[in-house]
């Protein structure tokens, strides 16, 4: 059975992802920042559906931290085939001068060191065949104008990441992609501040409507999986067209 390791896996795109990995035969490891209700319910219904499943509390912007999620890794496997750098986080909708530098720096810690970190360590755990899955946005392309130019650096920083280190592991056999989700309905926009976003803009959206988490979890998984074995440095939008 492949390990599968999902961060900030307890909720919107994450739990999704937690879901289908197990319905997909994964063995999941996920970890949630302070939603414990969450984390149990979500590993509860997999239990009851015959998963086998763990769950790591984790503020992912500290090196401790992710240090303690992969001692969970050493004490569960020793070994990990798939990471999906999932966890990640808005502030506040804002223009770049209402913006403050520590809030700069949290974003950054919070959407992309948090990735380069587990990143390094979940190296250490894998072999031939492995696959590393980030989850980026549609804002790291538009660049978030007036609501959160700082998440969207971050998650530019994120792909940008993505293309080099797929450069780095394709050698060794590791795959190395990312999604790009937007106007998806999940807890993030209420975040941002504005819990309508999605329906919102959803009018110029080609599909005309917003996203599902699921929809997400799917090209998760498909880049996660050996189906998608000649991908790496892949960026693969899930935008209604956007």
């Amino acid at each position: 059975m492949h390990k599968i390791l999902i961060t900030g896996g307890s909720r919107g795109i994450g739990a999704a992802t937690t879901y289908l990995a197990f319905k997909r035969g994964y063995e999941v490891l996920f970890t949630y920042k302070k939603d414990l209700q969450s984390a149990e319910n979500l590993a509860n219904k997999i239990q009851k559906e015959g998963g086998k499943v763990g769950f790591v509390q984790a503020d992912l912007r500290y090196e401790e931290e992710v240090k303690k999620v992969f001692a969970e890794v050493q004490r569960r496997w020793g070994k990990l085939d798939v990471l999906v750098n999932n966890a990640g986080g808005l502030a506040l909708q804002s223009t770049f001068r209402g913006i403050e530098m520590g809030r700069w720096k949290n974003m950054f810690h919070l959407n992309f060191f948090s990735a380069v970190q587990c990143t390094a360590e979940a190296l250490k755990y894998m072999q031939v065949g492995a696959s590393i899955v980030n989850v980026s946005s549609i804002a790291a392309r538009s660049g978030a104008p007036g609501e959160y130019m700082d998440y969207a650096s971050a998650k530019a920083a994120l792909e940008c990441f993505t293309k080099g280190l797929a450069q780095e592991l394709g050698p060794e056999g590791i795959r190395v992609n990312a999604v790009r989700p937007a106007f998806i309905y999940t807890e993030i926009h209420a975040d941002g501040g504005e819990v309508g976003r999605v329906d919102r803009i959803k009018s110029g959206i080609p599909l005309r409507r917003g996203g599902h988490a699921e929809e997400v979890a799917e090209a998760i998984l498909w880049l996660a999986s050996p189906l998608s074995s000649y991908s790496t440095g892949t960026i693969i939008d899930v935008t209604g067209g956007r």
